[in-house]
C-alpha cells in the first residue's frame, strides 16, 4: 500500500521519489514496532497450559522504566485476538515501579478489558501500597492473586 503524499518539497516530476520516501518511513515504523517486540519476548508471550494459550507478562525483577516498557506493548498482542478470549498471568515478583508504570499499567488494563477473559497476578508484595485495590476500580476488573505462576494457571484454565 502507497499513500501518496504531496508537496514534500520535492520537484514535481518526482514522483517515484515522493512515493519511495512515503514507503520507506512505512517501514521503518514496521520495522521499530516489530523489534519492540521481538525484544520482549523472553518477558511477553503466549504459551499452552492444558490446551489452553496463556499470556504471561513477566515483570519480575525488572525495573520501573522496564515495567512501563513490557506493559506499553500489551495493547499489540491482546487487541490482536478475539474479544473476551484472552488469559492473562502477570508475574510482579521483585519488580519496581514508580507513577509512570503504575499509570502505563492503569491504562492498559482498561484498554484490553475487551479481549481479556480472566486475569491472575502472581508475587505482588512489590507493588504499592493500595494498587491492586485502585487498579480494580478504575480497569472495573478483577486480578486475583496467587502465590505461585502453577496456582494462577491452574485457577485461569479451569472453567
Amino acid at each position: 500500500m502507497y499513500l501518496v503524499v504531496r508537496d514534500l518539497n520535492l520537484p514535481r516530476d518526482n514522483e517515484a521519489c515522493r512515493l519511495l520516501a512515503v514507503d520507506e518511513a512505512s517501514r521503518a515504523k514496521e520495522r521499530a514496532a516489530s523489534s519492540q517486540l521481538s525484544s520482549l519476548t523472553d518477558r511477553l508471550r503466549f504459551i499452552t497450559h492444558e490446551a489452553k494459550r496463556v499470556l504471561i507478562i513477566d515483570v519480575s525483577k525488572c525495573s520501573a522504566a522496564e515495567v512501563e516498557r513490557i506493559f506499553r506493548a500489551v495493547p499489540e498482542l491482546v487487541t490482536a485476538r478475539v474479544r473476551g478470549s484472552v488469559l492473562i498471568l502477570t508475574d510482579f515478583t521483585g519488580a519496581s515501579f514508580d507513577q509512570e508504570a503504575v499509570r502505563v499499567m492503569k491504562e492498559t488494563a482498561v484498554f484490553d478489558k475487551p479481549y481479556v477473559k480472566k486475569s491472575a497476578w502472581v508475587a505482588c508484595e512489590s507493588l504499592p501500597q493500595g494498587f491492586a485495590e485502585n487498579l480494580m476500580n478504575f480497569s472495573r476488573r478483577d486480578f486475583p492473586i496467587f502465590k505461585t505462576r502453577e496456582e494462577a494457571l491452574a485457577w485461569l484454565v479451569k472453567d
